[in-house]
């Protein structure tokens, strides 16, 4: 049985997946094929966001601890996100030459509300929904969003398959996008949120607390998480290049990509999270890795659009893992009592490295190619599952001494009696 906050997350995920997916899965397109962006700014769709977001971040944070209810400031922060939907439609009124650098300042923009949001509906959540619940509410929760993200891009691809330079149906979608976002705010209010103690605005721990790095586990969680985001966000540019310039993809085919990529995610969800439940999270993650460092060698071997669907539908696999994986073992290594502090420290380097990672990867594609560049991809995905199983290794050690040392001192306690 559900409990409110449960169910009401779960409304707001769906109605958070249609806005994202009505519009944001479409802003390569919609750059590279209306406004005629140059590699170098569908590079800066990916990185100009985590830059805000990193600017932002810790401004987001100290504003967000020092607050009892989080969720007012989350709700208007989406509002406040979800208006910049209206101004994408507008980009087209604007000077042509001027069309796409102001369609990335509003992109970029965007992140400033959204990071608030970002961060703080991270922190509700976790406050909300009971540890022992997590595993299995997210993944149904992630579930349950993929399936309405892959019905709302399959609806979108059909019903606009013949649009794809047609200017007007991206202002289209972009204001639905904008109403979806309304039900955001709604659902968000919806939640029953306990009130927190005030932190004191003359507290500097309110500001940072630096002991989060003394922690083994959370060091660790950081080394190989960022490894991993590195080499994962270095081919998000490429891949929208590859698909939409090189394999010459319509509205049609991203939606089908879309849609068969979420569909392996459907039915992969409660997979990962039994096999993360016998295993472990960081186990799994290695294996995740692996996966992940396949999909870029094995997009540039055709441009068959058929076989892209396919490489989509296997990569699909791996994601679910990763989106699933990484944020239990955030929560799982974070401190409790710190876990503010952990995932403010977490959200800022991640902010930092998906800004350099798309960079670095549209910088290797001017000098190497597409095909050397997404085979470089591949072998720094393939070191981060190395990184993983070390950590993996470490900890299994770690925890079968602390074992051995609590059987020993059982031992001892017995012989005394």
């Amino acid at each position: 049985m559900r409990t409110h906050n449960e169910k009401v997350s779960i409304y707001h995920g769906m109605v958070s997946t249609v806005a994202v997916n009505l519009a944001g899965n479409f802003f390569p397109l919609f750059a590279i094929a209306i406004l005629g962006a140059s590699n170098y700014q569908v590079g800066l769709i990916s990185s100009l966001p985590p830059l805000i977001a990193l600017i932002m971040t810790i401004p987001a944070a100290i504003l967000l601890n020092r607050l009892e209810q989080q969720k007012k400031t989350v709700a208007l922060s989406v509002l406040w996100a979800r208006m910049m939907f209206l101004l994408l439609a507008g980009v087209l009124f604007i000077n042509s030459s001027y069309q796409a650098w102001a369609f990335l300042i509003i992109v970029a923009l965007m992140n400033v509300p959204g990071t608030i949001s970002t961060i703080g509906w991270q922190t509700l959540i976790s406050g909300m929904i009971k540890e022992e619940r997590r595993g299995t509410f997210f993944s149904d929760r992630n579930r349950l969003l993929t399936i309405v993200g892959m019905i709302t891009t399959l609806i979108i691809g059909v019903v606009m398959k013949d649009q794809t330079d047609n200017s007007v149906a991206y202002q289209f979608l972009f204001v639905v996008a904008f109403l979806f976002g309304l039900l955001e705010v709604f659902f968000l209010l919806k939640h029953k949120e306990t009130v927190q103690p005030k932190i004191n605005a003359d507290d500097k721990r309110s500001s940072m607390d630096w002991t989060i790095f003394k922690d083994n586990g959370y060091k660790w969680f950081l080394i190989t998480a960022l490894c991993f985001n590195f080499s994962w966000q270095m081919a998000w540019g490429l891949f929208n290049i590859y698909n939409v310039k090189y394999a010459h993809a319509t509205i049609l085919w991203i939606s089908i990509f879309s849609v068969m990529n979420q569909l392996a995610q459907i039915f992969t969800f409660p997979l990962w999270k039994r096999w993360a439940e016998q295993k472990s999270n960081t186990l799994m993650l290695v294996w995740v890795s692996v996966g992940m460092a396949a999909a870029p060698f094995m997009t540039v071997l055709s441009t068959n659009l058929v076989y892209l669907t396919f490489v989509q539908m296997t990569s699909g696999f791996f994601v679910s893992g990763t989106t699933l994986l990484l944020f239990n073992l955030l929560l799982e290594k974070s401190p409790k009592e710190k876990r503010t502090y952990c995932i403010t420290t977490y959200n800022v380097l991640l902010s930092f490295v998906a800004f350099i990672a798309p960079q670095i990867g549209i910088w290797l594609l001017e000098i190497t190619g597409i095909q050397k560049s997404m085979g470089i991809i591949s072998i720094l995905r393939g070191f981060s599952a190395v990184i993983f199983l070390i950590m993996y290794i470490k900890f299994m050690k770690r925890d079968k001494n602390m074992v051995s040392g609590t059987t020993r001192g059982h031992s001892s306690l017995s012989d005394g009696h």
